[in-house]
């Protein structure tokens, strides 16, 4: 039995932890699974008569079919509180709206590689100037040292490319598409909005916009596909990229930062590239397997943790 008069112990403060960044990498690779899988996706709903109006109303449809009874039982000053946030609205403009009317524009003439190489491969440098444009974050040594592995790749992708005028086009609206990400990405992380919050408020937001925009004064094309396809692009559109590779995206942002987020994205144009072979029909070289390498060595520099400075004894 403990004496009245021994000392008690201070209480002990207890801290939150941190989520373990493995969570964080397997996040990502989620979502370069998934984006993978978008960019084949949409290129293929691009080869068709579907107009890009068609896919970003199938995407954000489908979505919102999914998404809205979990929306409703929110309180009600919180939707007020929500549609007041005009950080949400912007968030909602660029990762949804803008991206989405850019990318699937783009995706009517540029083949897979070169929407791998701008929307994704692209991604670590644009998500590193936008932070030291918008944050007056510069990038680490290591990330810098990850770059130059995954910018050479990207190089070793690109360089035997033909480039026609027909392409720059769609290769500009694409590269317009990757830049409005990379500010999503920062702004996102800078704001740290809940994920399923932001996620579920970014897809009814943009749908709410633009379905009746759609409905009344965009062309459609949806008569011109079997619904087989209307039924294919509208599930993978609105339940991968839409909510899961969102949902991931954001935790793996939230845990590892957007530049190491960006850094494991650039795996996506590699792996799509090499996809794109067997499935679109589309060019497999010697360059674009020595850019998978390169690239792949670059985002694991980029990505890995830091070592841990040693402090000399005091």
């Amino acid at each position: 039995m403990m004496n009245r008069d021994t000392p008690r112990e201070p209480p002990r403060n207890i801290t939150p932890t941190s989520p373990p960044l493995w969570r964080g990498y397997l996040a990502a690779g989620g979502v370069v699974l998934i984006w993978t899988g978008f960019i084949l996706m949409s290129r293929f709903g691009g080869k068709t008569n579907l107009t890009p109006w068609d896919i970003l109303a199938l995407r954000l449809g489908t979505a919102s079919l999914i998404l809205l009874p979990l929306s409703l039982n929110l309180p009600r000053t919180l939707y007020v509180d929500l549609l007041r946030d005009g950080r949400l609205w912007l968030l909602a403009l660029l990762g949804v709206l803008l991206y989405g009317v850019l990318v699937y524009a783009g995706f009517k003439t540029a083949p897979a590689a070169h929407v791998g190489i701008l929307l994704s491969g692209l991604q670590p440098f644009l998500i590193a100037l936008v932070t030291w444009g918008l944050l007056r974050t510069p990038p680490s040594r290591q990330t810098r040292l990850g770059l130059i592995g995954i910018g050479l790749g990207l190089l070793c992708v690109a360089w035997p490319l033909v480039w026609s005028p027909d392409l720059l086009i769609g290769d500009g609206l694409v590269l317009a598409a990757s830049i409005t990400w990379a500010f999503y990405s920062v702004l996102s992380k800078r704001w740290s909005f809940e994920p399923w919050l932001l996620t579920r408020f970014v897809a009814l937001a943009s749908a709410l916009v633009f379905l009746p925009i759609y409905a009344l004064f965009l062309p459609k094309a949806l008569d011109s596909v079997p619904p087989s396809m209307l039924l294919m692009q509208g599930l993978y559109q609105g339940i991968g990229p839409t909510i899961l590779a969102m949902l991931l995206f954001l935790k793996a942002v939230h845990i590892l930062g957007p530049q190491r987020t960006g850094a494991m994205i650039a795996l996506v144009p590699v792996l799509a590239g090499v996809s794109a072979a067997p499935l679109l029909d589309e060019a497999l070289s010697l360059s674009l397997l020595g850019g998978l390498v390169l690239v792949s060595l670059g985002a694991w520099v980029a990505v890995r943790p830091a070592a841990p400075a040693h402090r000399g004894s005091e």
